[in-house]
């Protein structure tokens, strides 16, 4: 039985790989950065309210054998189109984003070359041959040594600044106030674990680890699969903010607004507070951070697009001439848009935010509805927590959208 369940074991960590990556080493750490332990209310309360939305990407998956783009068509071919637009406007800049932060850290731990962008293709070029000669087995095999691995180093880090810091810190939870904090807060909270829309990508994982199984998931160890990699997004959130709160809050540092020479920055901060025997430690820690992030949405998109095309009846394009799209339209944009990249990434998590209720909406419609068996259907508390996350999510757009307004 043990073995099973580990061996069921996959999207959950997938998901995992896919979040941990520009919410948490980028927008956590400068949390931390900026605000000490301040927003930790943020990280907590965001989980508890996305949590039933990422949840029901899986649950419907295990309980009807098919993805959540399958129920969006049922629903109605319009909420189909609203995924596809929404994935189409985002995917590239995403993919650029968590590609040149990558490429950053592996210019500073590998050298070779300090052009980010060359960096960048060589990343992008080894994601493909990945998923190329591995498919999903390899990648749901991967996954699993990366975030163990991601883990200890993790923690080894927070524990190297836990016993280095020497002043003291306050817990005393903070609500920004202006435009420009609240614009922050937004974009930390719109891509913490991750954008809703990867609940999706979950229920696409989920069918295919169905697929390559000997005996069915059960709806029962499919949520196991997923709890364990929610709360491991979670605790490491958690992780990243105390780094950079422990090593960073009140050193006056400013951070660039290329996402390259941001990973650089942190990397170089974190050596001179702990030390330069923890640059390896830190480098690695956030490398392997941001390379699951840019394999798994190399992987998500083109899996997410080619269904949603085959839906609508578009079926050569295929998985690989989205992926191929990826490839060419990413590397337009590492091209020619690096030096923004920064700005692009806080547009697109400002996004990915004010359209979260829309996949909010829609996950739960889908869940609660016919197309769901009745016994896989949410029970009354998953239900509170729906509406309670739903309305956190709408206060959340409401208050950003109102305070964005008032400085037009």
């Amino acid at each position: 039985m043990k073995k099973n369940i580990l061996n069921a074991l996959g999207p959950g960590l997938l998901f995992a790989g896919a979040a941990i990556g520009v919410s948490h080493l980028v927008q956590a750490t400068r949390a931390g950065a900026d605000y000490g332990f301040g927003l930790l209310w943020a990280i907590i309360l965001v989980h508890i309210f996305k949590y039933p939305f990422f949840r029901f990407g899986p649950q419907y998956a295990s309980a009807t054998g098919e993805s959540l783009l399958d129920g969006y068509k049922k629903l109605g071919n319009t909420y189909l189109l609203l995924y596809v637009i929404v994935n189409f406007i985002t995917m590239f800049t995403i993919q650029a984003a968590v590609t040149i932060v990558t490429a950053g850290l592996a210019s500073q731990l590998f050298g070779i070359t300090g052009n980010l962008t060359y960096w960048s293709y060589i990343l992008l070029i080894i994601s493909l041959v990945i998923l190329i000669l591995g498919k999903y087995n390899f990648l749901d095999r991967l996954i699993k040594f990366i975030i163990i691995f991601l883990t200890v180093s993790t923690l080894l880090a927070v524990s190297i600044a836990f016993f280095k810091n020497e002043t003291s810190f306050s817990f005393a939870q903070t609500l920004p106030k202006n435009a420009i904090e609240i614009s922050f807060l937004i974009a930390f909270l719109g891509w913490m674990p991750a954008p809703l829309d990867v609940s999706i990508w979950h229920s696409l994982w989920s069918v295919e680890k169905n697929k390559n199984s000997s005996e069915p998931i059960s709806v029962k160890r499919s949520i196991l699969d997923f709890n364990v990699g929610f709360l491991g997004t979670l605790f490491l959130g958690i992780c990243f903010l105390l780094l950079g709160a422990l090593v960073m809050f009140n050193t006056g540092e400013s951070f660039s607004s290329s996402g390259g020479k941001f990973a650089i920055q942190l990397i170089n901060l974190y050596t001179e507070n702990l030390g330069s025997y923890a640059k390896v430690i830190i480098g690695i820690a956030a490398f392997t951070t941001m390379f699951s992030t840019t394999l798994t949405t190399f992987d998500a998109s083109p899996r997410a697009m080619e269904k949603s095309a085959l839906l609508l009846g578009f079926k050569k394009l295929n998985y690989w001439f989205w992926i191929l799209f990826l490839l060419s339209g990413t590397c337009v944009i590492l091209t020619f848009f690096t030096s923004t990249m920064l700005t692009l990434v806080k547009i697109a998590t400002i996004f990915s935010f004010l359209t979260a209720p829309i996949f909010a909406f829609l996950n739960y419609k889908l869940i609660t509805s016919k197309f769901t068996p009745e016994k896989h259907r949410p029970k009354l508390l998953l239900k509170i927590m729906s509406f309670l996350g739903f309305f956190f999510l709408i206060a959340f757009s409401i208050w950003f959208l109102k305070n964005y307004i008032s400085t037009l």
